[in-house]
């Protein structure tokens, strides 16, 4: 029995002592079904107890870079949501074995039948090994056996990671050495500073294994601070040409600048004035095809039709109830994920994964109960960012330029409320001779970047680019 401790919390340390796993490796993957080639790549399944009673369990994907694993970095990746599961980042995000397009093969799909994956090479992993979790728990195949630790808030979650990734190091000590990174997006990118701050924390505390932590990235990262999430989406709105000039300037006057506390009449009309422009933009993705997921029911308000379109989206309905120009455009994120939810389903899947029978009944990309249950507890990730950044821990944010819903001009206000001293000013950064995006390096050893063209999530939708910022903000190099 090894023991390892847990560390919480900028200030008093929280301990919590769990026992290390009998080192079995799992599931060490060569083949899956719906894939008729042999994985060139070598992935491993298996769970990871984070309890003394091993009660919560949470589930992981474990992909070696391709290049060198024995010395390339070491990287946790943390979905968003809260409530999404790991393989959303594997087979959507960063990972190496479902790609888009056309990720799964969604032309040829058939409801009910076993879909074909496809092979991506624009993965992290072929630099970097990659541990994708289902976090937190009772997500994707992560359970609990005890009712009363089906927990879910910022602070358990990120308890639980920073056990998870301790103890996973335990289980597989040739990796203790490598270079370590916290990844995320969306709401990842909320927890991937919190999860650093714990592991600065643990080290600091002498808790074994030590973690040969470097730094962490945060696409598209939402804060839970309004100012920042919500408050510049107007601004972002009139920048964009999705609002005229004159209805923006009239709701500045009469907002004064504060649009997540209207202080008047007149600044709520406004507000309303704006919503109406949103109604029918894809919010995530303002280049992107607005679905209509059902049939529009009359006397529905728009905030009704949004949260129907939300669920239905996350929930995976059958594919009949897609219009026709999102299944033809391939625009619709949704439809991309009709077919995970099928092979995930499938029982020989399940099985080559190494899920435990019995752990967990229908599966689901996206838990919304989770969501619906979640402690928001930490206000705030903008502290956790200034704190791990002002020890010089390597940082890499970026934000897809066409993303409304955490749009990079709220995400450069946060990074701008650090007072850091600018090494690097605001310039294109390129791939192949092409404009990917806009950059800017502040010290600290905080690097920011827009991807142009791009949604929320970035890796969604640019993965060339991505790739490409990735490999070089991982080898050291400006992008």
């Amino acid at each position: 029995m090894v023991p390892v401790f847990s560390v919480l919390g900028l200030g008093a340390c929280v301990l919590m002592v769990f026992r290390a796993s009998d080192g079995i490796r799992e599931n060490v993957r060569h083949s899956l079904a719906g894939i008729s080639w042999p994985l060139p790549f070598e992935m491993e399944t298996g769970y990871i107890a984070v309890d003394d009673l091993e009660e919560v369990n949470l589930f992981y994907y474990f992909v070696k870079s391709d290049r060198n694993p024995a010395e390339d970095p070491l990287m946790l990746w943390i979905t968003g949501g809260p409530g999404c599961t790991g393989l959303s980042g594997l087979a959507y995000e960063i990972g190496k074995v479902l790609s888009w397009p056309p990720r799964f093969d969604i032309e040829n799909y058939e409801e009910g039948r076993m879909p074909r994956l496809v092979h991506r090479e624009e993965s992290w992993t072929r630099v970097s090994s990659v541990v994708f979790v289902d976090s937190p728990v009772g997500v994707g195949f992560s359970y609990s056996t005890a009712a009363e630790e089906n927990e879910w808030s910022d602070t358990s979650a990120t308890r639980r990671l920073h056990a998870f990734i301790r103890k996973w190091l335990v289980d597989h000590p040739e990796f203790i050495s490598n270079p370590f990174y916290v990844c995320g997006d969306s709401y990842g990118g909320k927890m991937a500073p919190l999860v650093t701050q714990a592991i600065i924390n643990g080290n600091e505390a002498g808790v074994k294994p030590l973690i040969n932590l470097k730094g962490y990235s945060a696409g598209n990262p939402v804060t839970t601070e309004k100012r920042f999430d919500d408050g510049t989406k107007i601004p972002y709105s009139h920048g964009m040409g999705l609002i005229s000039d004159e209805l923006y300037e009239e709701t500045k006057e009469s907002c004064g600048g504060d649009y997540v506390n209207p202080r008047n009449t007149k600044c709520i009309e406004c507000l309303d004035a704006v919503y109406k422009n949103w109604e029918r933009l894809e919010i995530q993705f303002t280049l992107g095809v607005y679905c209509d997921l059902k049939s529009p029911k009359p006397k529905q308000s728009a905030a009704e039709d949004r949260y129907l379109i939300d669920l239905e989206r996350n929930h995976l309905y059958s594919p009949q109830i897609i219009n026709k120009e999102c299944r033809v455009t391939l625009l619709c994120l949704n439809i991309n994920f009709l077919a995970i939810k099928s092979w995930v389903d499938n029982d020989a899947v399940r099985e080559a994964l190494g899920v435990r029978k019995g752990s967990i009944g229908e599966w689901n990309r996206c838990q919304k109960y989770i969501k619906a249950n979640y402690g928001f507890d930490v206000p705030s990730s903008v502290p956790y960012h200034l704190n791990v950044t002002s020890k010089g821990f390597r940082s890499l944010v970026y934000s897809g330029d066409h993303d409304l819903e955490i749009n990079f001009m709220g995400t450069q206000a946060w990074i701008r409320s650090f007072n850091f001293s600018i090494v690097d000013d605001w310039r294109p950064w390129l791939v192949n001779g092409q404009v990917a995006g806009y950059t800017r390096a502040y010290a600290n050893n905080l690097t920011f970047a827009t991807v142009k063209g791009a949604g929320h999530v970035v890796t969604e939708y640019k993965r060339k680019e991505t790739w490409a910022m990735f490999e070089r903000w991982i080898a050291g190099q400006a992008l």
